[in-house]
């Protein structure tokens, strides 16, 4: 049986993200936004949440799980590296390890750039990747505290994922990440497509996540700093991919 998704919003722009394995009854809240939120969405769907399965330490994604915890006993997995600003941690994971709950297992991938010790669970299985700040739809997170060329590994290694793979991030950025796609990228027809597409989503209220790791190979300039013709468009033809991302992410950050 496959798993159930709800996506619903916390707070002014965050994404809660539970998944529900049908199998056991086991649920599992991607990161706490905000609790009564996420409580609410589970009272919906008629689902207890049983885990907690947390990206990286930041208030918003974190602030809610004392609360969550302490209404339903939930098991908090977080990494071992960020499990000491993580809350209420009841059990840690490895870069390359596994999370499970239920019948459900995760791959555990090491991205750092956002925080040091963030991470994503990539259920394959499922075809289904939690990506937190790292990826967003047509972006990626900030560099709070790691560096240019830790997130352009980080993101690599997300794009080697199978393209079918559905790709859930922490934040409704798609449509002010489109804006800028289009100034670095301004050629490429299938972002031109993506954002009107976008577009349309928010003007009718609608989330624009999931998306898809074959959708931000073609769309996403993050995920796209090889190529030539962005690199042109910076006026940076022939500079390493690396140095690329580094420039588009100083330019999204004066954006």
């Amino acid at each position: 049986m496959a798993a159930d998704i709800e996506l619903f919003t916390c707070l002014s722009d965050n994404y809660g993200v539970l998944m529900h394995d049908p199998a056991t009854g086991a649920t599992a809240a991607i990161d706490v936004p905000e609790a009564a939120p996420v409580l609410a969405a589970a009272a919906r769907r008629g689902w207890t949440i049983s885990h907690i399965l947390v990206t990286h330490h930041h208030p918003d994604h974190v602030q809610g799980i004392a609360e969550v915890k302490q209404a339903t006993g939930a098991r908090v997995i977080a990494n071992a590296a960020d499990a000491h600003r993580i809350p209420l941690v009841d059990e840690t994971v490895l870069a390359g390890g596994t999370a499970r709950f239920g019948n459900q297992s995760a791959d555990i991938i090491d991205t750092p750039g956002h925080t040091v010790g963030h991470i994503a669970y990539h259920f394959g299985a499922e075809s289904l990747l939690f990506a937190g700040d790292t990826l967003f739809a047509l972006g990626c997170g900030r560099l709070f505290e790691g560096t240019p060329a830790q997130m352009w590994a980080a993101l690599q290694a997300l794009a080697a994922l199978p393209p079918e793979t559905q790709v859930y991030c922490g934040h409704e950025y798609t449509e002010s990440n489109a804006r800028f796609a289009l100034t670095v990228d301004p050629g490429n027809a299938a972002l031109q497509a993506r954002a009107k597409a976008v577009a349309e989503l928010r003007a009718a209220g609608r989330p624009t996540i999931p998306t898809t790791i074959a959708l931000e190979k073609a769309t996403n300039p993050f995920l796209r700093a090889g190529d030539p013709a962005i690199a042109a468009a910076l006026g940076m033809a022939g500079a390493t991919p690396l140095a690329v991302f580094t420039e588009l992410r100083e330019r999204k950050n004066r954006g």
